[in-house]
């Protein structure tokens, strides 16, 4: 099945590569090199995917992204940034991106990324079409309603990105199970690229302060010192 991308890029080298990459993977790809009008191409088209630039003419990236976030349904973003600062990575994700790379990345990878996100779209796809039969998790404080994509922390609702969603999820589902880092990238993210450990670290942490009442001292989410984490069996 051919995917329909959206590649918001300026460098023109760079976009065109990232074509010519997604080709391979049976992906037809339009380029935009400028904030404002890929917001416009994308909310006159029908892309399965974006691929945005985070430094861009007329509109940065992470205004793109919250403007493409307005939209009805769900499309993920895969955001590119020249910059490597914890901050940049995490204002991303804030804003919307599902993932991010930052250049200069490999095409291995930069494909590996965008299946992955695939097959999540797929997956969550399915899972609105065929509800599990245990869709709400009570964890304790913690209540995940699987099909509404919805989470109350002590009563109260919480704002997840959909990947912190997908990792608090994964953890709830497994109590007491210990995973490494390289597992969850593998279960959750759908890649297991070494040296990428850093995103699960920014997701927890993320993750805890919104969810731990003291996210210094979790409750839930624990660390199993020189495994990886878990969540906790008894809440």
């Amino acid at each position: 099945m051919t995917h329909r991308v959206l590649i918001i890029e300026d460098d023109p080298d760079i976009a065109r590569l990232v074509r010519m990459h997604l080709d391979d993977i049976d992906c037809q790809a339009d380029i935009i090199g400028d904030g404002r009008e890929g917001v416009s191409r994308f909310n006159h088209g029908h892309y399965d995917l974006v691929v945005l630039d985070l430094m861009l003419p007329g509109m940065d990236g992470l205004a793109v992204c919250r403007e493409i976030r307005k939209s009805e349904g769900y499309v993920p973003i895969l955001m590119l940034t020249a910059k490597s600062s914890e901050l940049d990575r995490v204002l991303g994700l804030e804003m919307g991106a599902d993932d991010y790379l930052t250049k200069p990345f490999s095409v291995l990878e930069l494909q590996a990324r965008i299946k992955a996100l695939f097959r999540r779209t797929e997956a969550l796809t399915s899972q609105r079409t065929n509800p599990p039969e245990q869709a709400v998790i009570d964890r304790g404080d913690i209540v995940i309603d699987v099909t509404r994509h919805q989470v109350q922390v002590r009563g109260e609702p919480v704002e997840l990105t959909a990947r912190e969603f997908d990792l608090l999820l994964h953890f709830a589902s497994h109590p007491g199970s210990v995973y490494s880092r390289i597992q969850l990238l593998d279960s959750v993210w759908g890649y297991n690229h070494e040296g990428y450990e850093h995103t699960v670290n920014t997701h927890i942490n993320r993750l805890r302060t919104k969810i731990e009442a003291d996210p210094a001292n979790p409750q839930y989410i624990l660390t199993v010192w020189g495994v990886g984490y878990k969540f906790a069996e008894t809440c």
